[in-house]
């Protein structure tokens, strides 16, 4: 099944609001014209709560481009993510739905030592300068893969950069993942962030890049306060 396509091609019917969060957000059932169903998260721009830092009606058009960067990146460790302009609430992004245990979420996978695959989200989070990393914003799917989720307030050009994990602050960047830093900074510019985000955002994402790989460490906290709130 191709999730993006079905995503941005197939019928769209809200079923209800999912609780716990500060924007309207909707469980919506998404079925293609060969009877294909899957369920989707619904973010329509209408439904966020002003913010002082981010422009309304953008943090759809982020939830998109976390999806495009971890997808460019080879992470793959976002749910496939499009906008729809045809959406039954109006303009939105469209998220695969990941059926998932809240009850298992960021600092349980810590617990459990799983820093190959939580490595990654640190990188990816200093990328996206992710401004609001809970850890039930990292979860995990019937076949314990981890996804992350709730990408609305990122791509900030001021550090902004307000995350769970920090376990890995400072210390050497592995080889893997550097590479995968190398590969992205060549073709950020590239991949079709210029529809989803302001070219100044763009540009900075590029040189946050450009920072880790010189660096070739994870980020230290940059901000006085570099928790999200609540954790969870």
């Amino acid at each position: 099944m191709n999730v993006p396509h079905l995503l941005a091609t197939g019928d769209v019917e809200v079923l209800g609001l999912l609780p716990n969060s500060s924007n309207y957000t909707f469980l919506a059932r998404v079925r293609g014209a060969d009877g294909a169903e899957i369920n989707a998260v619904y973010k329509p721009r209408r439904g966020e709560r002003p913010l002082w830092d981010f422009p309304h009606g953008s943090l759809a058009q982020r939830e998109v481009a976390a999806f495009v960067v971890s997808e460019a990146a080879g992470w793959g460790i976002v749910p496939p993510t499009v906008l729809r302009e045809d959406a039954p609430l109006g303009p939105g992004s469209l998220q695969l739905f990941v059926e998932h245990d809240p009850q298992r979420h960021f600092f349980v996978f810590e617990d459990e030592g799983r820093d190959d695959e939580l490595m990654v989200f640190a990188v990816f989070d200093a990328v996206i300068n992710n401004a609001d990393r809970k850890g039930g914003h990292v979860i995990e799917d019937g076949a314990r893969r981890l996804w992350a989720v709730d990408h609305g307030v990122t791509f900030h050009v001021e550090p902004k950069l307000r995350t769970v994990v920090w376990a890995f602050a400072e210390s050497r960047l592995p080889a893997g993942l550097l590479a995968d830093l190398e590969g992205l900074g060549g073709t950020v510019r590239e991949i079709g962030l210029e529809r989803l985000l302001a070219p100044e955002e763009i540009e900075a994402t590029a040189r946050r890049i450009e920072r880790l790989v010189e660096e070739g460490r994870f980020p230290a906290p940059s901000v006085s306060y570099p928790l999200p709130w609540p954790l969870i």
